[in-house]
């Protein structure tokens, strides 16, 4: 079993504006989502009359799947200035590493032992409780970086490879290329808190 929440409204509140579209995961009964608070946000979207679409997706953590969804609502996507992403921090990567645009999680995933997804040796969840992936272009620092730096890379790398372990890419090498890709580089300009260990 694997729990989210929804994320302080304030985390997203910047997407929520026309040609918006929200992705939920729907396939996996190992992950409890915050169906009613993801509901009363898409009323409260109706009542704004926000222009937006909903795309119900299972199993956004199984890579070919979801890159078979989005080639299938390409014109849809290319059409849309946002995405935001409800679904365990696995999902949300998978996604944003398929869509070249400003993809935001809605929720945090809680750490308790639980179901990483379909791709826990591709792409893993720290699930630290306190999502960042939308400052760092849907890649988790936490995991991508072998030190876990919040705030940018530590300087040690090598040929793109970690000085901790050089089989492994540079975390923050690849955030910056994927920030500059998306044309969100200046999101490393917002300073990331210390993470809050009680959390995890």
């Amino acid at each position: 079993m694997l729990i989210t929440e929804i994320k302080p409204k304030e985390e997203f509140d910047i997407v929520l504006k026309d040609n918006l579209i929200i992705i939920i995961c729907k396939g996996c009964k190992e992950i409890y989502l915050p169906v009613v608070d993801i509901n009363n946000l898409i009323n409260e979207l109706k009542e704004k009359k926000i222009k937006f679409d909903t795309i119900n997706v299972d199993y956004l953590c199984n890579h070919e799947y979801t890159k078979l969804r989005t080639i299938n609502l390409k014109e849809k996507i290319d059409n849309a200035d946002n995405i935001l992403v409800f679904s365990c921090g696995v999902g949300v990567q998978v996604v944003s590493s398929y869509i070249n645009k400003h993809v935001v999680a809605g929720c945090n995933t809680l750490y308790i032992h639980g179901f990483q997804g379909l791709t826990p040796f591709i792409i893993n969840c720290e699930q630290c409780g306190q999502c960042f992936l939308n400052y760092t272009g849907g890649l988790c620092p936490i995991t991508a970086c072998s030190k876990s730096l919040l705030n940018g890379p530590c300087g040690g790398a090598k040929n793109g490879k970690c000085e901790i372990d050089p089989e492994k890419e540079c975390g923050w090498e690849k955030i910056i290329d994927r920030l500059q890709k998306k044309n969100q580089i200046e999101l490393l300009q917002i300073y990331q808190n210390p993470r809050k260990y009680s959390l995890k």
